[in-house]
């Protein structure tokens, strides 16, 4: 399974919050031939089990890599032009001048999203960011047609191909959260004709961006006794300091703060040493705003683990990351789960 050429058809590929259907049946025929069993469960969060050896009633351990992206929303028309709401953290700084796609009932339409030029600006705004409402997407078409076409509440994403940068680096749209997906895909690959004990649930879970919704629902379902949610983190970058970023190329961050039981904290980054595999430690003093913090308190409690993709330019339509870093990640998922005996769900009571 090449790392780079999955990245970039999740990448490439709409799954708006909400609206993951195009994704989800993407990763769904990447996740067949890796698992034992695939169901969506009610929210729209994909589900595949991979079976553990051994007779009887196995620990259940749930990888969870949020499907959606950050994105927008038709939220009028003016004349031929487009009004625009957010959905997810969308940054209003970077949208002026993106290629975007209006997904409508008849297909999907190309356009561009545009604002006055600067000089027809109000003079107190020359060097200010306009907020989305001020914003319009322009289709080329006539106002008869964009009536036509187009409906209010259809999903708009940001038209952005992956980019190859030099030293194993890519740019692209939602790399948060495709990346992991792309990992949690790569770890099972890695388990192929490796026996392990537990039965692995890997989770491409729905509406992250919009409230750890889908990781909530299906961990209720499940029921793990171990949730690892796999995300992307603050990579060095201007304007951060080396206490908040993590350098790319250099393996994942392992978080540590009351979204993680210290049990698992530590097995991981024992396991990561075990296999020379380079890792770094992530204080997380709050909420991490992960799948983890919906998992986490999921039934009776979940023993919770983070690991994070340093990424440069977080959601933006550049985000940018290490390939390697997938690679490294996903070996690392591998060995510690092929090494999980039953006997670890005792080491994780308090």
């Amino acid at each position: 399974m090449d790392a780079l050429t999955l990245l970039r058809r999740l990448s490439e590929t709409p799954g708006v919050a909400g609206h993951e259907a195009p994704i989800r049946a993407v990763v769904e025929a990447e996740l067949r031939p890796l698992v034992d069993e695939v169901q969506t469960d009610g929210l729209g969060s994909l589900i595949g089990l991979k079976r553990g050896v051994g007779n009887g009633e196995r620990p259940r351990l749930m990888i969870a890599a949020h499907l959606d992206e950050i994105g927008l929303m038709v939220a009028g028309r003016q004349g031929a032009f487009l009004r625009l709401a957010p959905v997810g953290g969308i940054d209003d700084r970077v949208l002026p001048g993106q290629e975007v796609v209006v997904h409508t009932t008849d297909g999907p339409l190309p356009g561009v999203i545009a604002t006055r030029p600067t000089a027809r600006l109000p003079e107190d705004k020359h060097d200010k960011t306009l907020p989305l409402a001020e914003l319009r997407v322009d289709l080329g078409l006539s106002e008869a047609d964009v009536r036509a076409r187009v409906r209010v509440g259809d999903v708009v994403t940001l038209q952005r191909p992956v980019v190859e940068l030099r030293n194993g680096r890519v740019a692209g749209k939602a790399m948060d959260n495709r990346a992991s997906v792309t990992t949690m895909l790569l770890t099972l690959d890695g388990l192929r004709g490796r026996q392990h004990a537990w039965d692995v649930y890997a989770v491409a879970t729905v509406q992250e961006e919009t409230g750890l919704r889908g990781a909530a629902t299906s961990a209720f379902q499940i029921r793990p006794q171990v949730g690892i949610a796999l995300d992307v983190g603050y990579g060095e970058q201007p304007g951060l300091s080396d206490v908040e970023t993590f350098p790319l190329g250099q393996g994942p961050s392992v978080a540590w703060g009351p979204n993680v039981h210290p049990k698992l904290h530590h097995r991981l980054m024992d396991t990561a040493e075990r296999h020379e595999i380079p890792v770094h430690f992530e204080p997380m003093p709050g909420s991490s705003g992960t799948d983890a913090w919906a998992i986490q308190t999921a039934q009776a409690g979940v023993a919770t683990a983070i690991l994070s993709l340093p990424t440069r330019y977080m959601h933006t339509p550049v985000e940018t990351l290490a390939v390697r870093d997938l690679e490294r990640t996903a070996r690392l998922l591998a060995h510690f789960i092929a090494e999980l005996d039953p006997s670890f769900v005792e080491e994780l009571k308090f």
